[in-house]
């Protein structure tokens, strides 16, 4: 498993994510998940609230990849993760419990990311290389 810097999760939690997956027919899909934040140095979290395409994807067995950037100081990440689907439990009811705080409706699951890989977004030399 990969493991996020301080500068990662820093971006990961200033900054909209974008979540991509894949159907088992081969469509890709690309969400912008704004509830995506940082549970551990080696987990992403975010709130499934819509129940759409993405979260069809991953109940079908589709990985996921993450990206973040900021376009500010050109820098960002991806991160290829197994995704891990919550509908109940403590975790599920903590980030539901943050969720209806914050205005919005209790989630249909809540889904752990667990990073693999890591790879620089930043262009340049680095662009597209894993850092992890």
């Amino acid at each position: 498993m990969s493991k996020l810097t301080q500068e990662m999760k820093d971006m990961i939690m200033s900054e909209q994510c974008f979540h991509a997956t894949i159907s088992k027919e081969g469509i890709p899909n690309n969400a912008p998940k704004r509830s995506t934040r940082v549970f551990n140095d080696e987990t992403l979290i975010f709130s499934e609230g819509t129940g759409g395409t993405t979260y069809k994807n991953i109940l079908e067995g589709s990985k996921i990849s993450m990206a973040v950037v900021n376009r500010e100081i050109l820098d960002g990440y991806k991160f290829l993760g197994t995704p891990e689907v919550l509908t109940e439990g403590a975790i599920y009811e903590k980030s539901a419990e943050m969720s209806v705080k914050n205005g919005m409706p209790r989630p249909k699951a809540v889904i752990l990311v667990h990073i693999d890989e890591i790879y620089s977004l930043k262009p340049g030399p680095t662009a597209g290389k894993r850092i992890d």
